[in-house]
C-alpha cells in the first residue's frame, strides 16, 4: 500500500527544490514558472528508529523501512480551473494524491520570478484554495447531472446520494472545505471514489530565508528554509554533523504520515527481515496483513503480535514468547503502531 503527498503552490515558490531536496532526485529548477510540465514522482523513506532497534534484536539478513511517495505538480496560477496556465493537468495530478503539501513564498529575491508581485503567503493558501475549491464546485455539478438522469423516482438510495451531494455543493459554494464540513464516516466512505480535492488533508510550508520574520501565517505550517534544505541533502551525515548542522526533512516525513492518519507495524519473517509496514490507523490484523500479501487479508486464520519495545525488552522473538509477551489476536483485533506481528494462514 503506498501513499502520496502531492507538493502544491505558485510558480517559483520552492515546490522542486523541496522534492529535490526531500528525494535526493535531480529535478530542473529555473527562477521562472512552470518549469515543471509532468509530475516528478519520487517514493521516501519513512524515518523510523524502531526499525533499527528491532533489527538489534532479530539479527535479520535484511532491514526494509517503509516508504511515501512525494509528487512534485506543476505551479497553479489564478484561474486554473477554466486552464489557465497547466491548471487543468495540475488539478488532475492532485486528483491522483492522498494529500496536499502546499508551499507559500516568504522570501524576497530578485532573481527568482515572483507571480504574485508581493510576498503574501496568506493570498497565495487563499488562491490555491480557491481554484480547489472552484474544481470541487464544477465536479459537483457534473454529479449531481448525472446522479439525477441515472436516479429511479422512488430509489431511497440514489435519492440519499442526491440529498448528500446537494448539502456539499451549498457548503462548497460558501467557501467550505469538503474536509470541513460535518460530514459521517458513512458519507466519507460515500463520496471517496469521486477524489475531491478540498476533501484531502492539506498542509503548509512558510518557505522563508530568515529575512522575513514578520510574516503573518494563520494556518497550520512548517517554517523550512528550502534552499537550505537543498544544499544539506548533498552533505553526507558525518559531513552535516560536523558542520553542527540538522535538516528538518525528517521531520517533515514524519508530519506527512501523520497528518494522512497512518502508523507503522513490523513483521519480521521469521529472523529473515525486518520490516516496517504502512496501514491506516484503526485497521484490523487482516486488513494490515493485506498489506504484506493479499492472502494474509483473505486467508487469514490469526496472528502473533508484541508491542515493539516489549521485543526489545525481551531480547528476542523466543524470550518474548516464552515469557507469554506474545498475543495471538484474531480478525477483530485493531493494530497499533509499533507492533510487531507474524500473520498466519
Amino acid at each position: 500500500m503506498s501513499f502520496s503527498v502531492g507538493i502544491v503552490g505558485l510558480p517559483n515558490v520552492g515546490k522542486s527544490t523541496l522534492f529535490k531536496a526531500i528525494t535526493k532526485i535531480p529535478v530542473d529548477i529555473a527562477p521562472y514558472p512552470f518549469t515543471t510540465i509532468h509530475p516528478n514522482v519520487g517514493v521516501v523513506h519513512v524515518p523510523d528508529e524502531r526499525l533499527e532497534k528491532i533489527a538489534k534484536v532479530i539479527r535479520p539478513e535484511k532491514i526494509t523501512p517503509t516508504v511515501i511517495e512525494f509528487v512534485d505538480i506543476a505551479g497553479l496560477v489564478k484561474g486554473a480551473h477554466k486552464g489557465e496556465g497547466l491548471g487543468n493537468q495540475f488539478l488532475a495530478n492532485i486528483r491522483n494524491c492522498d494529500a496536499i503539501l502546499e508551499i507559500v513564498r516568504g522570501f524576497s529575491d530578485s532573481n527568482i520570478e515572483n507571480v504574485l508581485g508581493e510576498i503574501n503567503p496568506e493570498k497565495e493558501a487563499e488562491i490555491v484554495e480557491t481554484e480547489l475549491l472552484m474544481k470541487d464546485l464544477e465536479t459537483l455539478e457534473a454529479l449531481m447531472g448525472k446522479l439525477e438522469k441515472e436516479a429511479k423516482s422512488k430509489d431511497k438510495k440514489e435519492i440519499k446520494k442526491i440529498e448528500l451531494a446537494e448539502r456539499i455543493k451549498n457548503e462548497v459554494s460558501q467557501g467550505k472545505l469538503i474536509s470541513e464540513i460535518g460530514l459521517t464516516e458513512e458519507e466519507r466512505s460515500e463520496i471517496k471514489e469521486y477524489q475531491f480535492l478540498t476533501q484531502k488533508p492539506i498542509f503548509y510550508i512558510l518557505n522563508t530565508n530568515g529575512k522575513n520574520p514578520s510574516l503573518n501565517f494563520k494556518f497550520p505550517h512548517l517554517l523550512m528554509n528550502l534552499k537550505d534544505e537543498e544544499g544539506l541533502s548533498e552533505l553526507s551525515a558525518s559531513e552535516t554533523k560536523e558542520l553542527g548542522l540538522k535538516s528538518q526533512l525528517d521531520q517533515l516525513i514524519t508530519f506527512c504520515y501523520n497528518i494522512l492518519n497512518l502508523i507503522t507495524f513490523f513483521t519480521v519473517a521469521g529472523g529473515k527481515e525486518t520490516r516496517a509496514w504502512t496501514t491506516i490507523k484503526g485497521n484490523s490484523a487482516p486488513e494490515a496483513g493485506g498489506v504484506v500479501h493479499s492472502d494474509f487479508k483473505e486467508k487469514f486464520i490469526k496472528a502473533e503480535a508484541i508491542p515493539w519495545q516489549k521485543l526489545v525488552e525481551a531480547g528476542s522473538w523466543k524470550e518474548a514468547r516464552e515469557k507469554g509477551w506474545i498475543q495471538i489476536v484474531g480478525k477483530d483485533y485493531i493494530v497499533q503502531d509499533g507492533d510487531v506481528m507474524e500473520f498466519k494462514i
